[in-house]
């Protein structure tokens, strides 16, 4: 493919360049061949109005009478002369070879006929004008004359042009090739990095200079390698933390299975115990399976048909679903939640956003604590706010805390079920839905996410 783009750029060079040449060297010579056939005809036109006034003062052609008038003229710059009389007879004739007398007749009849030809390194031009006196035609005169000077100037400008021509063409093609295999030479340059990077090494950089196309695109293919490298490190990651995941509540259901069928005889309560604790596994397991189903989902870019979604509602159920909790916790829920706070998107999805801010609010809550969530909207923005007055998020984690399997306090987070995919699903969902999350501080302690989402015009909403 390489040699095809050369062969068609230096295809394409040598087409512009043949077009120029051509021009250069046709119409220079044309437009000067064109300027000297004017001038002879003027130049000539004009000897021979001179000539047949001069022949017109004599009664009637006769070859002395002729001979006598070109004397007085003192003409000698034509290469010949050549009258006839009325009837067409020859009267006058300085040539050695017949004349041509078909321009001649012409002329008898009252028409001046001109010719100029370019040809055998010379111009050769002819006029025939009539000769009449007052009363009727009396013949007809032809001036013919032979120009090589300007014929040898045109020629020599035309042989320095076509030298010209060759030097030029023979540049061109010389810089056409260099320039393609300047150009290629980048391009293959950029093939064996987007080579080396597709079999796998996404840590390769092309090397990138100059400021032109190929260095943006240079640029550009950097870029994607580095969030093809990005993307590669936090698969790995993904793929490494989720199997961490699964494979502990498994390793202990195993474990506690292993227990109970190797033991002879175990008592009823720890039976119970035992199951209990195999439930508990078997339900984080089931909880971590959801939340990377759900994570999946968001990834693969799944559209919902949008629908306008009361988050009021969507909030209030989410209260009621936890309150046992909170209740477990000793947690107190309040809300401060407006009216008409509706958006376009997914319920469920909404769903997922305040039950993972709300749940996560009540687990790294302190006894007695508080869970505040408001809704609230103005012209183009609708607000939930989750507040706590909980553990809080040290500073240097903030960053990292919608991380997949990111946990602020690993310990304190699997002892409370937490699998540290909560935010990573409320942070994809909300900016699925056009909409942005952030955190800080909760004065004095704990912490404050709030997530904003534009409100919908009535059109959308369907009223």
């Amino acid at each position: 493919m390489t040699h095809s783009i050369r062969f068609k750029f230096i295809l394409f060079i040598l087409a512009i360049l043949l077009v120029l040449l051509l021009l250069l060297n046709t119409y220079p010579i044309t437009s000067s061949r064109d300027a000297v056939f004017q001038e002879k005809r003027s130049s000539l036109s004009g000897q021979a109005a001179v000539v047949s006034s001069a022949l017109g003062s004599l009664e009637r052609l006769t070859p002395d009478g002729v001979s006598d008038v070109f004397r007085f003229l003192e003409i000698s710059s034509f290469d010949r002369i050549v009258v006839i009389g009325e009837t067409g007879n020859v009267v006058f004739d300085d040539g050695h070879d017949a004349p041509e007398l078909d321009d001649l007749r012409t002329a008898l009849e009252g028409r001046s006929v001109f010719r100029s030809v370019f040809a055998n390194a010379s111009f050769s031009s002819s006029v025939s004008v009539p000769i009449g006196t007052q009363n009727a035609l009396i013949g007809a005169v032809a001036l013919y004359e032979s120009d090589t000077e300007r014929a040898g100037i045109i020629l020599s400008i035309q042989q320095r042009i076509v030298i010209l021509s060759l030097v030029i063409g023979i540049f061109a093609i010389l810089l056409a090739l260099l320039f393609s295999w300047l150009i290629l030479r980048r391009l293959y340059a950029l093939t064996r990095s987007m080579n080396i990077v597709a079999g796998g090494d996404y840590t390769h950089r092309h090397v990138v200079s100059g400021n032109d196309e190929l260095s943006e695109l240079g640029r550009e293919f950097n870029a994607l390698t580095e969030q093809l490298e990005l993307n590669e490190s936090q698969r790995r990651r993904f793929v490494s933390d989720a199997s961490h995941e699964l494979k502990t509540p498994l390793a202990s259901i195993r474990l506690l299975s292993d227990s109970i069928l190797q033991a002879e005889q175990m008592d009823a309560d720890t039976m119970r115990e035992f199951v209990a604790d195999i439930r508990t596994e078997a339900g984080r397991l089931q909880r971590t399976t959801e939340k990377l189903l759900d994570l999946s989902r968001l990834d693969d870019g799944v559209k919902v048909v949008p629908e306008p979604v009361d988050l009021k509602q969507v909030t209030l159920d989410a209260l009621s679903a936890l309150t046992p909790l909170a209740r477990d916790r000793n947690v107190r829920l309040d809300s401060a939640l407006d009216d008409g706070c509706v958006i376009m998107g997914s319920a469920d999805d909404m769903a997922h956003v305040i039950f993972n801010l709300a749940e996560n609010a009540i687990k790294y809550n302190v006894p007695d604590g508080t869970v505040m969530i408001r809704l609230s909207q103005d012209a183009d923005t609708v607000t939930l706010t989750v507040e706590d007055t909980g553990i809080g998020i040290p500073e240097e984690d903030r960053l990292n805390i919608f991380t997949r399997f990111y946990r602020v306090d690993k310990a304190r987070s699997r002892a409370s079920g937490g699998s540290g995919l909560g935010l990573s699903i409320v942070h994809d969902a909300v900016i699925a839905h056009g909409g942005s999350i952030r955190v800080g501080n909760n004065k004095p302690q704990g912490s404050v996410f709030i997530v904003s989402f534009p409100r919908p015009t009535l059109e959308e909403i369907g009223i």
